[in-house]
């Protein structure tokens, strides 16, 4: 037995404009907002910062100092071995130590007895032996209670400075470059150094710095291979150059994008 549809379901009294018939366009109030969200974005100004996605928990970070901490004071332990230095703070001590040509400042509040943080200047695997001798990635780790202190800052400004045995084959100062990501913290640091010291872009590729200016487009800003670089004692944007450190040509065409955008 063949049963019939009702009328009302019956395809031949849908509508052409029936919301049966086939999915209705947004309401045009909502399509007017889509455009202006749109028209809106265009006009944001630029972002000129990295990759800021860095965040490190603060127990994770505490955890790990008060262990580095124990190991300074193990006989047994090479940490032990360190360097002592006198540091610009009261009451704290740096401790340096190089191990396979990178180098390692921990900052450690004596009078309480507890590591207040550390930086690393890193070796780069994305660089070629040439500029290996001359550059360091610097990563810091500061518990909470010191940070906001100039701590961190003034170990960069040691590492700039060639000073606190942080120096480069040549025993002068090192430059330093970022990682391919930061946490708004080191960003800030970056930011606050720049002002005092030359900053400037690049990009690496074929284990080659490439110059990309002080302003490059948000689509480079926003690549893996952007990098932020800083320059210590002694060091120039027209050394690097002469010395084959920067590749000049990344910058002209940079500066090409600029002028078409």
């Amino acid at each position: 037995m063949t049963l019939a549809l009702p009328p009302a379901f019956s395809p031949l009294t849908l509508s052409p404009r029936s919301a049966l018939a086939f999915p209705q366009p947004p309401p045009l109030r909502r399509l007017r907002e889509l455009f202006e969200a749109c028209v809106a974005r265009l006009h944001d100004p630029p972002r000129l910062e990295l990759r800021i996605d860095v965040q490190h928990p603060p127990q994770s970070i505490e955890t790990e100092l008060d262990a580095l901490h124990r190991r300074l004071h193990d006989p047994d332990d090479a940490l032990s071995r360190c360097a002592s230095l006198p540091s610009p703070f009261p009451g704290l001590v740096l401790r340096h130590r190089e191990a396979d040509g990178e180098h390692y400042l921990y900052v450690e509040d004596v009078a309480n007895g507890r590591l207040a943080g550390y930086t690393v200047f890193n070796r780069l695997i994305e660089v070629d032996r040439r500029t290996d001798r001359h550059v360091r990635a610097p990563h810091s780790k500061y518990a909470a209670a010191y940070q906001g202190r100039g701590i961190a800052s003034a170990v960069y400004e040691l590492a700039l400075a060639g000073r606190a045995g942080v120096h480069d084959a040549d025993g002068g100062a090192f430059f330093l470059v970022t990682g391919a990501r930061q946490s708004v913290g080191a960003h800030a640091l970056w930011q606050a150094l720049g002002r005092r010291h030359p900053l400037r872009y690049v990009a690496l590729h074929g284990k080659r710095m490439h110059d990309l200016g002080r302003l490059p487009s948000p689509t480079q800003r926003n690549d893996l291979n952007t990098r932020m670089i800083l320059l210590g004692r002694g060091w120039s944007l027209e050394r690097l150059h002469a010395l084959g450190l920067l590749q000049r040509e990344a910058e002209a065409a940079n500066e090409l994008l600029r002028r078409r955008a």
